[in-house]
């Protein structure tokens, strides 16, 4: 008999994982509507009626790809880390574990999910800002690239951060501490550009703003980095990711105790 195009195991984790997001709609995919409105509301028009530009990009249009890729980064890595450390406290990611599926297979199934849901979250807050500023997509290519590359990365990031912790306090620790301060300082909302020494050298170590300025390229045309730095950045990331959380899947770590 010949093998099925799409392995069984692989098919069946990845509609578990996508089905446990999508019954709570409310809380996954409509929550970005009314944050997104807020952002716009607060950032946009208040913040906006004093900055009216951005390098030349009307600044409520400016903040868009940030808004964006913050959606995708938070709900990439929410996935698949609330999933991954809640199978590993009942104890169930054991008997995934010794099924007869690949660690590749586990691997794609849970990452291929939170990529989903990232994209998702990200269309739905890009569709809420077209309400407010239109339909503006300057090169469509960086746009997948930027968000494939950045969804991946986070969602094996939090394959990672769920494997490594212990209590729900350390699973929230990563986002809380990290992530979103990162996001936050990463260009979402301004400019590095508009920084004064030491912190713009500061915002440029930051890898986020990488991602950010290479989406903002591809919706508005504008960026202070290259988009191809970006890819390369984002990719050292997710090649990281992708080997810790490989390793930990393979070897069992904090997961068969």
């Amino acid at each position: 008999m010949s093998q099925p195009l799409i392995p069984i195991g692989f098919r069946t984790l990845f509609w578990k994982e996508t089905r446990r997001f999508l019954r709570v709609p409310g809380q996954t995919l409509a929550q970005p509507i009314v944050t997104t409105a807020l952002y716009f509301l607060v950032f946009g028009y208040a913040l906006g009626g004093r900055v009216r530009e951005l390098d030349g990009v009307p600044y409520i249009q400016f903040i868009v790809p940030g808004l964006v890729m913050l959606g995708i980064i938070q709900n990439s890595f929410l996935n698949s880390a609330s999933s991954m450390f809640i199978m590993k406290m009942q104890g169930t990611i054991v008997d995934l574990l010794v099924a007869p599926i690949s660690t590749a297979e586990i691997l794609a199934a849970f990452v291929l999910a939170a990529i989903v849901r990232g994209l998702l979250v990200g269309t739905i807050t890009w569709g809420v800002a077209a309400v407010f500023v239109g339909v503006h997509v300057a090169h469509p290519g960086w746009v997948i690239v930027s968000a494939l590359l950045v969804g991946t990365t986070f969602a094996l990031a939090g394959l990672v951060v769920a494997i490594w912790s212990e209590k729900f306090e350390q699973l929230n620790l990563v986002p809380t501490f990290v992530i979103t301060p990162l996001t936050f300082l990463g260009g979402v909302f301004y400019s590095a550009q508009m920084l004064p020494e030491p912190w713009a050298s500061v915002t440029r170590a930051n890898p986020i703003l990488y991602m950010v300025e290479g989406l903002r390229y591809g919706l508005v045309g504008v960026a202070h980095t290259s988009p191809w730095q970006g890819v390369a950045i984002t990719s050292g990331v997710m090649a990281v990711a992708l080997l810790v959380a490989t390793w930990m899947l393979k070897t069992g770590y904090k997961l068969r105790g």
